[in-house]
């Protein structure tokens, strides 16, 4: 396909064939020439062929190949003759990144890493399946918090009311209707909330090894040797569940509505139709779980560090940054061609990225803009930034989530084959468990581009502004 280089920080691909929009793909010259062997380019166009998409389809410098779209991939869509695709948000709806504060420092805890790990491992319940033995939710129960969000979590005595004025969305979108929930997804459901599945997922123990933006850090509680938790999870077999029967339903729609599809994992509905209405109202379900997932574990996390420190240390303090989405779609207002336009915008691998002033960016944050959380791998270091001053029109509003893997799981296998990832790690410092040895090495640090990298681009592409960087002392993997 032909490739336009605009700047130094992105590229182009032009409208073609069946493309209804560009393809806009922000990366470097080195990030660019590691997709050489991957899709996702071509997914960049495929997305562009759908109806209604606005401005351009577009892709984080953290892009590889996905279920449809890219992860990394941004596209946002006309509410009047515009689709909704599930394979634009993915079966793991609303995974996410949530960061907590504390007033411990880094000498505080590094003596203590091995029991703090121990600690939230038996704290959280982590590992493909993953569920509570003795936590098991009715029917009714799992329906309040498909509709109230992490709001159901903090009634019912798992977090403080203040926690929600720092999550997207207070927590919980809206449209939800439970009654677009099956069966199955809810039996899939009901055991797992509050536990953080396999995978990519993690409780991390971090410390502010830099701080780039002091006045910006100063605001979000940040200060140098400050110890953090990450905890990254979502919406697990429940939301697996819904995204996976969507697709299916999904899939005589775009005969029905006259729409070409150039890759059949890209099957959609128009956002008015009722296949599209129901597939946003069970999307909504699965996104307000993730957030009650992020909020129970946060629960968990406090909980675990009250009973390890506080004898010793005090009170650990642990407050709520801010806590993103990542794999999901929503209707937002954005300006489009000079004038004010209801849009659902597609985020699947890419976090939103609001700029100071922005309604939806939380009071206190409401000089420096929406905190951005870009995790890295367990063996280097992560970011937290906040929206830059071209995001809105340069990406909707949206920034990259993370790394991005350059390995599949399978490559990091091989790559890793007798060796001992855990041990690898200590040597560096950092304490890591796991519910088995198979998972650390699929995950091990050089399976991902080095994120520092990746914020670069976002940064001079103007999507988003590093504020510190955060090294890890200890993780608990899915």
């Amino acid at each position: 396909m032909k490739i336009e280089r605009t700047s130094d920080y992105s590229i182009r691909i032009p409208k073609h064939d069946r493309m209804q929009v560009d393809g806009v793909v922000y990366t470097d010259r080195r990030l660019l020439a590691g997709m050489e062997n991957d899709a996702c380019l071509e997914q960049v166009v495929n997305v562009a062929c759908l109806p209604g998409i606005l401005r351009a389809s577009y892709a984080m410098p953290d892009i590889h190949w996905g279920y449809g779209f890219p992860i990394g991939g941004v596209a946002a869509f006309d509410a009047q003759d515009g689709v909704v695709s599930p394979g634009g948000v993915g079966y793991d709806i609303n995974c996410g990144v949530r960061l907590l504060s504390s007033r411990l420092k880094r000498d505080d805890v590094a003596d203590k890493m091995p029991l703090i790990v121990d600690k939230l491992f038996g704290a959280v319940p982590s590992g493909l399946g993953s569920q509570h033995r003795d936590f098991s939710l009715t029917r009714n129960q799992v329906e309040q918090v498909c509709t109230r969000g992490a709001r159901w979590a903090v009634e019912n005595g798992y977090g403080l009311r203040d926690d929600l004025a720092f999550i997207e969305d207070g927590g919980c979108i809206p449209g939800a209707d439970f009654a677009a929930v099956s069966d199955r997804a809810y039996e899939r459901g009901k055991r797992q909330l509050g536990t953080l599945g396999s995978g990519n997922h993690f409780v991390e123990v971090g410390y502010v090894q830099e701080v780039i933006r002091p006045r910006e850090a100063e605001l979000l509680g940040l200060q140098q040797d400050a110890v953090v938790f990450s905890i990254h999870t979502g919406s697990r077999g429940f939301g697996y569940q819904v995204c996976s029967e969507s697709i299916d339903r999904l899939q005589s729609a775009p005969a029905r509505y006259n729409i070409q599809l150039p890759d059949r994992q890209l099957v959609c509905a128009p956002l008015k139709s009722p296949e599209g209405r129901r597939y946003l109202e069970a999307m909504a379900c699965a996104a307000n779980y993730a957030f009650a997932n992020r909020q129970l574990i946060t629960h968990f996390v406090r909980d675990a560090m009250e009973q390890l420190l506080a004898r010793t240390w005090g009170t650990p303090g642990l407050q709520v940054v801010y806590d993103v989405a990542h794999n999901i779609a929503k209707m937002e207002e954005h300006q489009v061609d000079g004038r004010s336009r209801q849009v659902c915008v597609h985020r699947k691998g890419a976090t939103r990225a609001l700029p100071p002033g922005h309604p939806l960016v939380p009071r206190a944050y409401q000089e420096i803009g929406q905190p951005v959380l870009i995790p890295g791998d367990m063996g280097r270091y992560s970011y937290v930034a906040v929206g830059g001053p071209r995001a809105l029109e340069r990406s909707f509003g949206s920034c990259a989530h993370g790394a991005g893997r350059v390995l599949s799981r399978k490559a990091a296998l091989r790559q890793t084959k007798g060796r001992r990832v855990d041990e690898e790690l200590a040597h560096k410092g950092i304490t890591v468990r796991a519910a088995g040895r198979k998972t650390l090495r699929e995950e091990f640090p050089k399976a991902y581009k080095d994120v520092a990298h990746v914020v670069k681009v976002v940064e001079e592409a103007g999507l988003a502004l590093p504020v510190v960087k955060l090294a890890p002392l200890g993780v608990v993997k899915g």
